[in-house]
């Protein structure tokens, strides 16, 4: 296999699977952790938005691009959309277990208008990185089944099939990507990339926090305890980022690719672990 490309035997398939429509919403649904479960809920909050902006931005050079390319566009906007609906029913279900999610909502709309009034490439590069970032997670997730231990059974198989179809299209905003950009030199495609990446991590970094910090704050965790329970969790115990601290720095690499790693193997067991659990209606 080509370390420096999307494999050539690679499918991205949608699963349409729903989860937990009808069950009763549990407030801290992770382990009874109300850290743990305000850090996924805030990631949660971001992806209705967060998704439909990722398809925009790569539907946005689909034109010319080649067949395998447009097909992988149509079946990661698919996965895309479907995420979307099922992040809206998890959102809700946050809801019913009492949080108020508006500020988390409106901090999304903000930051991507901000980046949606500027050239589309920037869109796409703010993708590109994004998806690097969601497909770190996803393999993390997946990697160590510590991370979702006593979780919500239905709410941990949503989390797992989503984290499924994040790394199975990892590659596809970024040769979208490189085919928007074909024509630039080579270090001017590194350079804006790489600030791209230093910004969006910056951000990510700030609006994740505050929004765990919301949730928190909702639960009568403020002030210093609420810093110190949410860096020991993120970076500590179990420290899903920490855990993906060389993932992140190896976006940066010349010669990057996604698929510099091939975690197919991952992902069938992953999948085969989610086959086995029932789908609920």
């Amino acid at each position: 296999m080509n370390r420096f490309a999307t494999p050539a035997d690679l499918t991205i398939t949608p699963r349409d699977r729903r989860f937990g429509r009808g069950l009763a919403a549990n407030r801290w649904w992770v382990a009874n952790d109300p850290v743990a479960t305000a850090f996924y809920n805030a990631l949660s909050a971001t992806f209705p938005k967060g998704e439909a902006f990722f398809v925009e931005s790569v539907r946005a050079f689909r034109d010319g691009a080649p067949d395998k390319l447009a097909q992988e566009i149509r079946a990661f906007t698919t996965q895309e959309v479907m995420h979307s609906r099922e992040h809206v029913a998890f959102n809700k279900k946050a809801v019913d277990a009492g949080y108020d999610l508006t500020r988390l909502e409106q901090r999304v709309i903000w930051r991507l208008d901000i980046v949606k009034s500027k050239h589309p490439i920037v869109s796409l590069a703010a993708t590109m990185c994004l998806e690097h970032f969601t497909a770190i997670l996803a393999h993390e997730l997946l990697r160590d089944p510590r991370h979702l231990k006593d979780a919500d059974p239905e709410a941990a198989a949503l989390w797992r099939w989503h984290a499924i179809e994040e790394i199975e299209h990892k590659g596809v905003a970024y040769d979208t990507w490189r085919h928007a950009t074909k024509d630039w030199p080579r270090f001017k495609r590194w350079k804006v990339k790489a600030k791209v990446m230093l910004l969006v991590t910056r951000n990510f970094l700030v609006d994740r926090s505050m929004g765990v910090r919301e949730l928190l704050r909702q639960d009568g965790i403020t002030g210093f305890q609420a810093w110190r329970r949410m860096l020991w969790f993120a970076f500590v115990r179990p420290g899903m980022m920490r855990k993906i601290l060389g993932a992140w720095a190896g976006f940066f690499r010349p010669g990057f690719h996604p698929w510099n790693h091939d975690d197919r193997t991952l992902i069938a067991r992953a999948e085969q672990q989610l086959s086995a659990q029932p789908a609920l209606a």
